[in-house]
């Protein structure tokens, strides 16, 4: 029972995306089947992102240097969409995503030793990660990114997703203790302590909410992509448009998300109509 149960080794060649599994004290590589062909292109209101990680994600895939990256800012506004997007671009070639969860990055360097000798580039990637005070998977990533024993082979990068751009909750009282040193304001030891695992990714890029036009472009293309599955094309309309609006006015939120959401709702009952008609 202690023992992981035996599983074949990942084929990259035919799989472009992996899980960490935990089992007991250790754990595998679960290959997984990438169902989200979301693509680059259709990120919207990203485009500076969009270059940035592009860029970034080319330079690793050529041998060059590259550096790990926090992509950080507010929910549903396509951090996650972004590694993936990068994935269908780029895992013809050579690009690889292995998934890792918060509890698991204390098995960074047994990941590392499973992959650092493929012949691939790998994304590792921790997906809307935050941290409490003290947690030991903190310490194992802030010395992954350091370069410390448990840095990352060659051919492995680091991509975080998170709301909180210092991955750790701030609170009042951080603020207290600065002092001034040479006629600089120095921060306090705590804030220094929450900013120092950040400060480690060579990339931070933002993600902020949508303006209303820029969420009505992302209906708009949502609701063409899920009728374009089912070989329709459905009319824009000004009751979408109203629809779609208040639909964001009740999540509180205006984001690609918000988008996606409103979209299947919206042509689900648009086909039920149509079928009792």
């Amino acid at each position: 029972m202690l023992l992981p149960r035996a599983v074949k080794a990942v084929d990259w060649s035919k799989c472009h995306a992996a899980n960490w599994r935990r089992h007991s004290f250790s754990g595998y590589l679960e290959a997984v089947k990438v169902t989200d062909n979301t693509r680059l292109e259709e990120l919207l209101g990203c485009e500076k992102q969009k270059e940035v990680m592009i860029n970034n994600t080319r330079q690793f895939l050529k041998g060059l240097p590259a550096n790990n990256a926090l992509l950080w800012g507010s929910r549903g506004t396509g951090k996650s969409s972004m590694v993936k997007a990068l994935l269908n671009e780029y895992g013809c070639e050579g690009l690889r995503v292995i998934q890792v969860e918060k509890e698991d990055l204390i098995y960074l360097s047994e990941i590392f030793s499973a992959v650092e000798n493929e012949p691939y580039r790998f994304i590792l990637l921790c997906d809307d990660l935050t941290f409490e005070v003290g947690e030991l998977s903190y310490k194992m990533l802030k010395s992954a990114l350091d370069g410390s024993v448990y840095s990352a082979p060659e051919n492995v990068l680091i991509y975080v997703t998170s709301n909180r751009r210092h991955l750790l909750p701030q609170y009042e009282t951080d603020l207290l203790g600065g002092k001034y040193v040479n006629g600089e304001l120095q921060q306090s030891e705590a804030m220094e302590e929450k900013v120092s695992l950040s400060d480690r990714f060579g990339l931070w890029v933002p993600f902020h909410v949508f303006t209303q036009d820029r969420y009505l472009d992302a209906v708009r293309q949502c609701v063409e992509r899920e009728a374009a599955t089912r070989s329709l094309t459905i009319p824009w309309t000004k009751e979408l448009e109203l629809d779609a609006i208040q639909w964001s006015h009740d999540k509180t939120k205006r984001c690609g998300r918000t988008a996606f959401q409103f979209s299947k709702n919206w042509v689900g009952r648009y086909l039920l109509t149509q079928a009792g008609a």
